[in-house]
């Protein structure tokens, strides 16, 4: 009888951990190939992302990238316009910025007056901000102004949606593609400052 019952609780031990085993390998390839989940720590990109959200990047919005190479197996689509994409940063690999994207490989990117010009033409910015300047943190004057510049091909020019308190393309340069995580889509969590009050009407919002 006990060793029937030491086989049974064996089996039992073994159907756990296969089970525990399983479930890691399932995370481990959804937060590789589908769905990777991100904090906001900054307000670049405020009003559209605050400081406290939890996000969500959707990694095949634009194709199927192969771990450790980079470059991208299949494509499913192309970085458009718009998009508010998540990113490894070109000054430190170590981490990951979310901007959105204003011009794409091929276009020539000017600022004036704050004023964003495509190829020549003034576009219709709905999601700029600005909120002035930050005695504690003043970016450069060029934040105003910038180029006009050509984006390499393969490249993106970026910028956050708190256009005067962003560390953006004009400051550092263009976004390879092949840095790209993926594309923003949803707050799936938000928190409201050191106390932690949830902000409720953010959850499940998706991101535009």
């Amino acid at each position: 009888m006990e060793a029937q019952e030491t086989v049974k609780t064996k089996s039992t031990f073994r159907e756990y951990a296969e089970a525990i085993g399983m479930a890691l390998l399932l995370a481990l390839f959804i937060r590789t190939f589908i769905v990777q989940a991100f904090k906001i720590p900054s307000g670049s990109m405020i009003p559209t992302l605050q400081i406290g959200d939890h996000i969500l990047v959707n990694k095949l919005a634009y194709g199927i990238r192969v771990p450790l190479w980079g470059h991208y197996l299949v494509d499913f689509g192309k970085v458009q316009r718009g998009d508010v994409i998540v990113f490894i940063f070109p000054e430190d690999r170590s981490k990951d910025f979310i901007k959105r994207v204003v011009g794409v490989a091929g276009d020539t990117v000017e600022v004036r007056g704050k004023k964003i010009y495509i190829n020549g033409q003034q576009v219709e910015d709905l999601h700029a901000h600005f909120e002035g300047d930050d005695p504690q943190n003043i970016l450069p004057a060029s934040r105003d102004d910038y180029g006009p510049t050509k984006v390499p091909e393969n490249h993106l020019f970026v910028m956050g949606d708190n256009r005067d308190r962003s560390y953006d393309s004009r400051f550092w340069g263009f976004v390879n593609l092949d840095d790209v995580r993926g594309k923003a889509f949803l707050i799936y969590w938000s928190w409201d400052g050191g106390d932690r009050w949830v902000r409720w009407e953010r959850l499940a919002s998706l991101i535009r």
